[in-house]
């Protein structure tokens, strides 16, 4: 059975559950098709019936062409990470070109993941929209999107993959105006402006949340698959192996299994509220425990300061940055962090209990409603920034590692309700739209 699907690029209506967003871009009338052919059977929203299939019978590429736009926050980052991880393990002469901003956090961490990066201009949208720093940003984006353009023609992609973040929004405009297959993955339960105007035109729509189906306007364009996580997130290292890394001392002491370590997250630029909320306590619950122990990510912005008002303590590390997070999660027994979209996913991943603290200076409320979820289904304990103070923090830590039967409990609804494949799932959907597509021209 085959089925021919035919969508014309003219936006509907916006959406009520946000106040403002712009027109799509026009485009050139001619309408884009897709082909679908029954083969491999992938689940696609479809009303209650996630029954759709797609072709992926033709024969591999030689040589995979994809790039990638993602950057501005590591939870844009890494998904993208993940799935170009995944399409290499599947198809190994795969060639990836990374687009995002110079001088950026994505153009050190792709090129520490040994991948190619090239760097675009920056269009960053600014809030409130009807803002004097928005006056020239028509100029900026064309700007930018000319030069995704030139560099798509030169590198030649199969697909473009979108992750999010600014930079995401040109290169994927550039890839519909050069005719390029396009995907998008929405990691938040509720889209961004990016994400929502770009599901217009992309092929397929990958989300976390099946409620999050309901945000998008083209409900069948998308798939369900969950966010995904790098691989080594997947098979942890032992949690004495993973606390000795941190803490060598602990090889000294007996009884370490009752030692508790609590890993403090403030996302990968740090997060203010979270610092200053740890730092009135931390020194009263190292005191009261003595095999309670903290790693503290500060953030690289709040590194020097926190440094600077924290005192040496055997049971504290503090650190701007942790690059070896699978170890880290590895060693924790609670987490206390944001509720960016990837690191809930990450808990789920790793079965981890947690503490979130959503940031109220994130558009469109995406951590609050994060967090929302997954107090719904993991059990984690949400403190919003107006009820943040030492006294909540400490009482939430206490009352969670107090109890072994709450941990043990957080523990099993977070790895149930974890999709461990995916970054698999998503990657083979991108083959089969791309097998598609080529037999399409053949």
């Amino acid at each position: 059975m085959a089925t021919q699907t035919h969508f014309l690029l003219s936006p509907p209506p916006r959406p009520p559950y946000l106040p403002f967003y712009p027109s799509p871009p026009s485009l050139p009338p001619k309408p884009r098709s897709l082909s679908i052919s029954c083969c491999l059977s992938i689940k696609q929203y479809s009303g209650n019936d996630q029954t759709v299939s797609i072709s992926s019978n033709s024969k591999d590429l030689e040589s995979l062409h994809v790039a990638v736009a993602a950057g501005g926050t590591g939870g844009h980052i890494s998904p993208a990470l993940a799935i170009a991880d995944e399409l290499k393990l599947m198809n190994p002469n795969s060639k990836f070109l990374f687009l995002g901003c110079p001088n950026s956090m994505e153009s050190t961490a792709i090129r520490s993941a040994h991948f190619e990066f090239k760097s675009i201009p920056a269009v960053q949208l600014a809030r409130p929209f009807l803002s004097l720093h928005n006056l020239f940003l028509p100029y900026r984006l064309i700007k930018s999107i000319i030069k995704s353009y030139k560099v798509l023609s030169e590198f030649e992609p199969h697909l473009v993959i979108g992750t999010g973040g600014y930079v995401s929004f040109p290169v994927c405009l550039a890839a519909v105006l050069k005719g390029i297959k396009l995907v998008i993955q929405e990691q938040n339960s509720v889209p961004g402006i990016a994400n929502w105007v770009l599901s217009f035109f992309a092929d397929l729509v990958f989300v976390a949340f099946n409620s999050t189906v309901e945000c998008f306007p083209k409900k069948a364009k998308c798939v369900v698959c969950g966010n995904p996580v790098r691989s080594s997130l997947k098979d942890l290292a032992s949690k004495e192996e993973s606390r000795l890394h941190y803490f060598p001392d602990l090889v000294k002491m007996e009884g370490t299994s009752e030692v508790k370590v609590i890993l403090v997250l403030g996302g990968s630029l740090g997060a203010n509220a979270v610092n200053i909320a740890l730092l009135n306590v931390y020194s009263q619950l190292l005191m009261e425990h003595k095999n309670w122990y903290i790693i503290w990510q500060t953030g690289v912005e709040s590194f020097n300061e926190m440094e600077s008002l924290v005192r040496n303590h055997l049971q504290l590390l503090l650190t701007p940055f942790l690059h070896s997070m699978d170890m880290a999660y590895a060693a924790a027994d609670l987490i206390v962090s944001r509720a960016g979209a990837m690191t809930c996913s990450e808990l789920l991943a790793t079965g981890k209990p947690s503490i979130l603290i959503p940031s109220p200076n994130v558009a469109e409320g995406h951590q609050f409603r994060n967090a929302s979820l997954m107090a719904d289904i993991a059990g984690s304990r949400v403190i919003t920034e107006d009820e943040l103070d030492s006294t909540t923090l400490v009482t939430a830590i206490s009352e969670i590692l107090g109890d072994e039967s709450l941990l043990a409990e957080m523990s099993e609804r977070a790895l149930k309700a974890a999709k461990a494949d995916a970054s698999a799932e998503i990657a083979k959907h991108i083959l089969s739209l791309v097998n598609l597509s080529v037999m399409e021209t053949q």
